[in-house]
């Protein structure tokens, strides 16, 4: 079978490749970015993201038909709406705050024309700047790649192979109105292949023909994928083989602090995407040895961080 039959090719059910499935889409994270920063009307997208009127209508349709945004009347005659986040995509403000968090852990985080970050979320209940930490609920330990497993759960099993999309996946940083703290977030999110490469790579997956298997991807779309996700700082290739020469790729320690955005994305996915049999996969945090409910919380003040308690400057 081809990898690219996607009418009978199916994948290892997760819910945090239901997430991405969703969401993870360059211009659709864009619209999210542009929602949480409290901008609802259509004007307001295309100056914040750049988008051509037609792809945001496209992509305002498309979550708002996912439930993450709804259309609210702001005028009568004639009528207009806005679109603002629904509960389900308000849920998405750990993952946000998580896309915040790999940012601010680079060395060179973007900044702007003054020199100032390009982007400050400060938390109101102690009026520092936020820097979140994903931790367990139950022994308030931070939550890592490292000290966190994943077993089958109630739902394991297969889904159906996304199909391929319509859009040409774009390679071209900064470009469309692309705010600073979203480039290398949604060069890595804002495609389907590389945003389940990581995922795949957190399963422990590093030879080639494995993440072919995982994923089934055409070998040409793979090779690009793992050369971008290298080029990012995100995998290293490395080789494990000399006769005949074998590489591999390992997760940096920067692709590791992608780990809390897919357990948010995941918990996320299971509230919201799982079916009646429940989550595909239980996540184990080491340090208590309970399954994992993970809570952002302030790293200065160690309160608990929600869209109530925080403001994006």
């Amino acid at each position: 079978m081809s990898p690219e039959n996607h009418s009978f090719r199916t994948v290892r059910a997760s819910s945090a490749a239901r997430a991405l499935n969703v969401i993870g889409d360059r211009w659709t994270l864009l619209a999210l970015y542009a929602a949480f920063r409290g901008v609802s009307r259509f004007d307001g997208f295309v100056a914040h993201t750049g988008m051509a009127r037609s792809l945001l209508t496209d992509r305002l349709g498309r979550l708002e038909g996912a439930g993450i945004l709804e259309r609210r009347p702001y005028q009568q005659r004639p009528v207009r709406h806005g679109y603002h986040l629904t509960a389900k995509g308000l849920d998405l403000f750990a993952a946000a705050l998580m896309i915040l968090r790999w940012d601010q852990k680079r060395g060179d985080a973007p900044v702007d024309a003054s020199g100032d970050p390009a982007h400050r979320v400060m938390h109101r209940t102690c009026g520092c700047e936020l820097v979140a930490q994903l931790t367990c609920k139950a022994c308030g330990e931070a939550v890592t790649a490292r000290n966190t497993t994943v077993a089958p759960g109630p739902g394991a099993g297969l889904d159906p192979a996304p199909g391929p999309r319509a859009q040409r996946r774009s390679i071209v940083e900064g470009e469309g109105g692309i705010p600073p703290v979203a480039e290398r977030a949604i060069a890595v999110l804002g495609d389907r292949w590389t945003s389940h490469l990581v995922a795949a790579a957190f399963y422990g997956l590093r030879r080639f023909a494995d993440l072919q298997a995982e994923l089934g991807a055409a070998s040409n779309i793979l090779s690009d994928r793992l050369a971008r996700l290298t080029a990012l700082g995100v995998l290293d290739r490395v080789r494990y083989q000399e006769r005949p020469e074998r590489w591999e790729y390992r997760l940096t320690d920067e692709g590791r602090e992608l780990f809390p955005l897919l357990v948010t994305l995941m918990a996320w996915g299971d509230r919201w995407l799982a079916g009646p049999q429940g989550a595909p996969e239980v996540l184990t945090h080491g340090p208590c040895g309970q399954p994992l409910e993970a809570v952002v919380r302030c790293a200065v003040c160690g309160g608990v961080v929600g869209p109530e308690t925080t403001v994006l400057v």
